[in-house]
């Protein structure tokens, strides 16, 4: 008894030691780091940005990581330590890296005006000058970052700073303007339908203009004080977006509850042509990119599509031939920046993918190590070109090129006795065109549309949950069309891009085709793989707007879809289409009218034609197994 107590105090007293022995992260830096925050970086202009820099305790010149970024990095918030940026910083110097955090012009302490994919060009260029001048540099810069922290990155990657040796963008398609078939001007387009995400992420990150600010050329003590209590960022009240996003005009939503004002009024108006797109930070296909770069992205992110299509873009047109062959690709399962969130049974929405996890850290720095230190070890011709995840099977595959050069572009035809209205209609999807046209008819009301559920999203709020979500009762709808094949006889796998060409007529001038590529089990579950959609108004190009005329059949080309999957024996491949995702995408009034500003719409009559002169289609990229 007397030496089980003994032994239970003794652990008392060894834990407790412990517990108050531990040291903190920043204790921990602060041993192998020095840490020099609020350094106010000075632009050619004269804006000074806030910047926080670790770097290791050593008398040898190391390169830099560098992350810019919108959100808050501010190591203390409301009076306490936060943790993620100095563990981030933590792993880099112990690595033998500095590492370089700082807020774009005119959020939190940096100075300016914020101006979403308007930043300027030169912010990145005078960063990266202004880095590699530093005694303590050796001149080598890499710069990492996902979503709004990797924005940014390909346009200033296109200014070709002989800093900037190596980049790592992660779900980075809120930087891309056009790019071959993908004109989405950062996210903000879709097939020239309004994608809805913006409206609630601007209501939580812009700053109102009328919010206090800190005066011009505070010192850099005086912000180190300051950042212990004060960090500059507001505090948004709740929203919920389910029902905010619903309010019409789209122009007011913001305003509707009570947001910020801000640059949402302005950008909303912005047609996809608009001159303004082309002035800011974003990345257009007729820019150079003359940096090595290793690109992460996801399939159920809201932009995969463009993001590989720019893989590609500059693996096939950088002038540079040592940039071409220095592009590698990496294709997750998962959600919006999710990578690092991967288990040994990854649940994206309702479908598991397995044993989803890679060494992210372990590859991050490996790139770096080569591209930054010279570490012939870590040579990237040792890497696949591209790895990705082939959801159904379950695994990670690699491959050298995107898609794999064994996919086979293989067409299936919709097909019906003209009944095809939801899962319990009479949609095809076949290998033969029909013969005869049995249309297949549905209404589409903007203040009825269909729900989005599930699906390639991000930064929606409680509006629209991600991933992977079993469609049955949604198929049950009316003004959804429903065309799936026979169960399949043998397994096989469609990796690519998916490309889909409808023929549609309707009563109205303008109005929106929706598309979903689905797999559907044996059991009936039906789990989405992407979705796009299309403003018909759009469809000969977005320089111009072409409007319908009742009754004529026009050909519509659906921007293409992503994916990986594999389909296994006994499971069919189905397509759904409609005139809405809401809120995924804004809701086609039907009117022609600019969507942004309307309150009352029409209600359109749609019909979607398939026979030998309407071949209504669905291309999948396939390989069998």
């Amino acid at each position: 008894m007397k030496k089980t107590l003994l032994y239970f105090l003794l652990l008392l007293f060894v834990t407790g030691f412990a517990n108050g022995q531990e040291k903190t992260i920043l204790q921990k830096l602060e041993e192998i780091a020095i840490i020099d925050q609020k350094v106010m970086m000075p632009m050619r202009d004269g804006v000074r940005l806030a910047t926080d820099i670790y770097r290791p305790k050593t008398d040898q010149k190391v390169p830099v990581i560098f992350s810019r970024t919108p959100y808050n990095f501010n190591s203390y918030r409301d009076g306490q330590l936060v943790t993620r940026t100095l563990e981030t910083a933590y792993e880099a110097v112990q690595r033998g890296y500095a590492y370089v955090v700082q807020n774009e012009r005119g959020r939190f302490f940096s100075e300016g005006e914020w101006d979403i994919l308007g930043t300027p060009l030169t912010d990145g260029y005078d960063a990266f000058t202004w880095m590699a001048a530093q005694a303590w540099s050796n001149g080598k810069i890499g710069t990492i970052g996902c979503s709004s922290t990797a924005e940014w990155q390909m346009a200033v990657a296109a200014m070709n700073h002989p800093a900037h040796a190596a980049m790592i963008p992660q779900a980075f398609g809120a930087g891309v303007g056009k790019v071959g078939p993908y004109v989405e001007q950062g996210n903000w387009y879709r097939g020239g339908a309004g994608q809805m995400l913006f409206t609630a992420w601007l209501y939580s990150t812009q700053h109102d203009p009328m919010a206090p600010k800190l005066p011009e050329g505070i010192q850099q003590e005086d912000l180190l004080r300051l950042q212990r209590f004060y960090d500059m960022a507001p505090r948004y009240p709740a929203v919920d977006w389910s029902k905010a996003l619903s309010h019409l005009p789209i122009q007011d939503i913001i305003k509707n509850v009570g947001g910020p004002m801000g640059i949402y009024e302005e950008m909303i108006t912005r047609k996809p042509n608009d001159t303004k797109w082309y002035e800011g930070g974003l990345y257009h296909d007729h820019m150079d990119i003359g940096v090595p770069s290793y690109w992460f992205v996801s399939w159920y992110d809201v932009s995969a599509g463009p993001n590989i299509a720019l893989f590609n873009h500059v693996r096939e047109n950088a002038k540079d031939p040592e940039v071409r062959d220095n592009q590698y690709l990496v294709i997750a399962p998962t959600l919006h920046c999710a990578f690092t969130r991967a288990t040994e049974n990854t649940i994206v929405g309702e479908r598991s993918m397995g044993d989803a996890r890679l060494p992210y850290n372990e590859m991050t720095y490996g790139w770096f190590d080569f591209w930054l230190k010279g570490d012939q070890n870590q040579s990237p011709g040792k890497m696949p070109r591209v790895t990705y995840f082939t959801m159904g099977s379950n695994k990670w595959q690699t491959s050298d090129t995107w898609p794999p050069k064994e996919a086979v572009m293989t067409t299936y035809y919709l097909n019906s006795a003209g009944k095809a209205n939801s899962r319990l209609g009479d949609g095809v999807l076949g290998a033969k065109k029909a013969g005869r046209d049995n249309p297949d008819t549905f209404t589409y009301d903007p203040m009825n549309p269909v729900p989005s559920y599930g699906g390639n999203v991000c930064c929606t709020g409680n509006a629209v949950q991600g991933g992977a979500f079993d469609q049955q009762e949604m198929e049950l709808r009316n003004d959804i069309l429903v065309y799936t094949s026979e169960p399949l006889t043998e397994g096989i796998e469609v990796s690519g891009f998916i490309e889909a060409k409808l023929f549609l007529s309707s009563d109205v001038k303008d109005t929106d085709l929706t598309i979903k590529l689905i797999d559907v089990y044996p059991d009936g579950k039906a789990y989405n793989l992407d979705e796009t959609i299309q403003r018909v108004r759009y469809r000969e190009g977005y320089e111009k707007e072409v409007w319908m005329e009742k009754g004529k059949v026009y050909e519509v080309n659906m921007t293409p879809m992503s994916t990986s999957n594999y389909f296994e024996k006994g499971h069919r491949i189905r397509i759904e289409i409609s005139s809405s995702n809401f809120p995924r995408f804004d809701r086609n009034m039907n009117t022609g009218g600019n969507t942004y500003d309307e309150t009352t719409g029409v209600v359109a009559t749609n019909t979607i034609h398939h026979s030998s002169k309407y071949p209504s289609s669905v291309s999948l990229p396939i390989i069998r197994k």
